[in-house]
């Protein structure tokens, strides 16, 4: 384990909860055409017990979650709650037994209030016709019980994530939940909403709430999980303690192979300034921001939520306008006024949201990967349909994008290789500045080491990287500099990363001290 790494847990409780075997889950099966997308599926919950379920996408957690959930039928196995055999026909029959899952999409109708998206769907009759302000004060009684003070006459599409992520569980609450499935619950959350997270999941551990805790953010299993159960190519691999689980074990269960570390060695190549840029902003949102950009650098930019990372890099790409400031690449003066200008310019980004803004799913990979590139291999009009599968068998067989054919749909790639598919596109086009949003946000560890593998290999290239993060292990694991963003500017930044820790970086982004 790491040293940045949180002490495991022992695994076993200090809360004084009974413990036992609330749900078991044995022998799943599930297969779809062409996949066997489970074959031994197995989960042991105990009551009052925060449960990972880990392993690397394509593992079976998503489908053995559905089957709990039951929005998808098992094709065999056993389901028991409280040692009775079980099989759910629909979602609401599992609702009805006590299962939540809050998925990482929330299921809430943004117009709406808190009060009305906590209670939708309950069978009035049954609550002894409820009227509106008996479930206002329903409502705020649940949100007491988390401890945290959210008006309930708020509409949800106000709610900040973090609010939102508040609300599903006390939907779950409010429908008597013992079993909460939460997955990827921290994916857009900053490190103090994550702290207050962790702690309504202690209060709900306590109050005998079982929570199965999926997640690829290794630190935050330690750090609050009781026990692990790792799945690898749909079937049960181990369940173990996580205090008995050492980090190297974990990851290895995982992937099927040891790593040999979690994060490539820096190469330390950085020559003269690639990008420049001069006190950039748009007027009200963010900025002026000023920074340089070495090759062969990954400098990372990282803050908490909000603090205008993703507004600036938009700035770059020429996808907002710009209000003020200048960006110099290579020596030029560079106008991005709209991502295909930047695009020419050498400019690119990995958008934080692959899935709505870097790829068109229902399309081909093939497609995707040709679409910057479409304009250079055509000549007087004419596309010469010889360049673009040849180039894309070229960087499939480089990146090790797995796909099963050119016609594959991207929607149906995991979460690593779509990040590796859009990497692909803007390493055709030979881009100069490699902008990563978030680059292994919902990636699993395995392809995450491949992810940072391509980082490095681009600054051996001589191409720069910037690198938005708010994974601080990340951050100090993969970067050459950090810049730290707060109130929409530069509040600080570090060279000599080998000796940063987290909380040199926390300090910084909440404003307990600024340097340069």
């Amino acid at each position: 384990m790491s040293e940045s790494s949180p002490r495991p847990r022992s695994g076993a409780a200090s809360d004084g909860v009974e413990r036992g075997d609330v749900l078991s889950m044995r022998g799943i099966t599930k297969r779809f055409p062409g996949v066997q997308a489970l074959r031994d599926g197995r989960l042991e919950l105990r009551r009052g017990e925060v449960h990972a379920l880990l392993g690397e996408n394509g593992a079976g957690k998503s489908t053995l979650i559905k089957i709990l959930a039951g929005a998808q039928p098992p094709d065999d196995g056993e389901i028991r709650l409280d040692g009775v055999v079980r099989r759910f026909a629909s979602p609401m029959e599992a609702k009805d037994a006590g299962i939540a899952v809050i998925y990482q999409e929330f299921n809430l109708i943004p117009a709406l209030r808190v009060f009305e998206n906590i209670f939708l769907g309950r069978d009035r009759a049954a609550l002894g016709w409820l009227r509106t302000g008996d479930e206002r004060r329903a409502a705020r009684e649940l949100m007491g019980r988390l401890g945290v003070s959210i008006d309930v006459d708020r509409r949800c599409d106000s709610l900040r994530v973090a609010e939102q992520q508040l609300v599903e569980i006390a939907k779950a609450l409010a429908a008597r939940a013992r079993i909460i499935v939460m997955d990827e619950p921290t994916a857009s959350l900053s490190e103090r909403e994550v702290q207050t997270l962790f702690q309504i999941i202690r209060e709900l551990r306590g109050q005998g709430v079982s929570i199965v805790y999926v997640s690829h953010r290794l630190d935050e299993v330690y750090a609050i999980c009781d026990r692990a159960t790792v799945m690898r190519d749909g079937a049960h691999i181990l369940t173990r303690p996580i205090g008995e689980l050492p980090r190297e074990q974990l990851i290895t269960a995982m992937v099927g192979r040891p790593l040999d570390a979690e994060f490539p060695p820096r190469d330390g190549a950085a020559s003269d300034v690639l990008l420049d840029v001069r006190g950039l902003e748009r007027r009200g949102v963010v900025g002026p921001v000023s920074l340089r950009l070495r090759r062969g650098e990954i400098l990372a930019l990282t803050g908490l939520v909000g603090a205008g990372r993703t507004e600036f890099v938009r700035l770059l790409f020429g996808a907002d306008r710009a209000t003020g400031g200048e960006l110099h690449l290579a020596g030029r003066r560079i106008f991005p006024n709209d991502p295909r200008a930047a695009i020419r310019a050498g400019v690119c980004l990995l958008t934080e949201d692959r899935k709505q803004q870097g790829l068109l799913l229902g399309r081909s990979v093939q497609e995707n990967f040709a679409l910057p590139s479409v304009a250079s291999w055509s000549a007087g009009g004419w596309l010469d349909l010889r360049r673009e599968p040849a180039a894309f068998r070229r960087r499939r067989e480089e990146l090790r994008i797995a796909v099963s054919g050119a016609g594959q749909s991207a929607g149906l790639l995991s979460g690593g290789n779509q990040q590796k598919l859009v990497l692909a596109k803007w390493v055709e086009r030979d881009a100069q500045v490699f902008v990563f949003d978030e680059p292994t946000r919902g990636v699993d560890v395995g392809a995450r080491l491949e992810i940072y593998q391509l980082m490095r290999s681009l600054t051996r290239a001589g191409k720069g990287v910037l690198m938005v993060s708010s994974e601080l292990p990340e951050v100090l694991g993969m970067s050459d500099r950090i810049l730290v963003m707060r109130g929409g500017r530069i509040v600080g930044e570090i060279d000599d990363v080998g000796r940063a820790r987290q909380e040199d970086l926390l300090a910084l982004a909440v404003g307990g001290v600024e340097s340069r």
